[in-house]
């Protein structure tokens, strides 16, 4: 239960018992207050003091969990929580820099899923974007049961359908999706897609392009032959994604360093954590321009 609200509210395991106690301080404050104004107001229970003890308690709440988070240092977490109840309700308009939530992105990935994870946890309570459709081309692929737990949308592709049919251009469309993130997607992009999402569509890949890049350079085998050609550093390359692999456009190179020892599995492990901590940042950036572009 808890991490399940960790995940959805993107939080760590110390804030997520900090939420909860301000939860049950504001909701024991706002019950003692309105106990006390119906004392006062001196109306008999029944079901007018019912409904008016509820009308008080509806109203009361949000302020005494606002008053409550300032205390424990969770103000913008419960305001931006109270401001989104407030949209589902339809209270308060659903606005971020001046437009609608209209941005809804496809994550296509063949694996485990683990940077897609991050991507969705980022995007989980943005008002500017969300995860509308997870692509995947393997029946058995992790991501599929990442896709299940966070209920998203799936689409199991077929190489035929891809390639050489409509590239499924017609379920993107009718997702409606405006932008395309692969996280460890291994087939090439089809000129279609391209076409129909011209710089609409990013890549991520585990090594500072242009070297170690190319078809079947993914995952251990680019950090074999990173450490094969004993390499002093590495990194990942954020970059748009063009009609060939791992040559687009680059939007954004980090490095570390290749230690005394490195093995590929232990190289991998501080590529990841570089995936984890940038990649779902840049994809927000590059969604806010294009929303600003609009």
């Amino acid at each position: 239960m808890l991490k399940r609200l960790q995940q959805k509210w993107k939080v760590g395991p110390v804030q997520i018992v900090i939420i909860i106690i301000c939860f049950a301080i504001g909701g024991s404050l706002t019950g003692y207050l309105a106990k006390k104004i119906m004392n006062v107001i001196l109306i008999e229970q029944g079901w007018l003091w019912v409904i008016i003890y509820i009308l008080l308690v509806t109203i009361m709440w949000p302020l005494a969990v606002i008053i409550v988070s300032l205390f424990f240092g969770q103000f913008k977490f419960f305001s931006g929580y109270l401001h989104r109840i407030g949209i589902i309700m339809r209270l308060v308009k659903n606005v971020e820099l001046n437009q609608p939530l209209n941005v809804n992105i496809a994550i296509f990935a063949s694996g485990a899923g683990t940077n897609a994870q991050k991507i969705i946890d980022h995007f989980r309570n943005s008002s500017l974007a969300k995860i509308a459709l997870i692509v995947c081309n393997k029946k058995k692929a992790g991501v599929l049961q990442i896709a299940e737990w966070e209920e998203i949308p799936y689409l199991l592709i077929e190489k035929q359908e891809f390639f050489f049919g409509n590239a499924y251009l017609d379920e993107l469309k009718q997702k409606k999706i405006d932008f395309i993130v692969l996280a460890g997607f291994l087939w090439k992009i089809p000129e279609k897609l391209l076409k129909v999402y011209p710089k609409r569509i990013i890549n991520i890949h585990p090594a500072l392009l242009p070297n170690y890049g190319g078809q079947g350079m993914y995952g251990n085998f680019v950090h074999k032959a990173v450490l094969a050609a004993k390499e002093k550093e590495s990194g990942i390359t954020i970059h748009y994604v063009d009609e060939h692999y791992d040559n687009g456009d680059i939007i954004l190179q980090v490095k570390c360093p290749i230690l005394d020892g490195d093995t590929p599995e232990s190289l991998a492990n501080r590529i990841h954590a570089l995936e984890h901590a940038n990649y779902p940042v840049i994809i927000d950036e590059l969604v806010r321009k294009l929303v600003s572009s609009h």
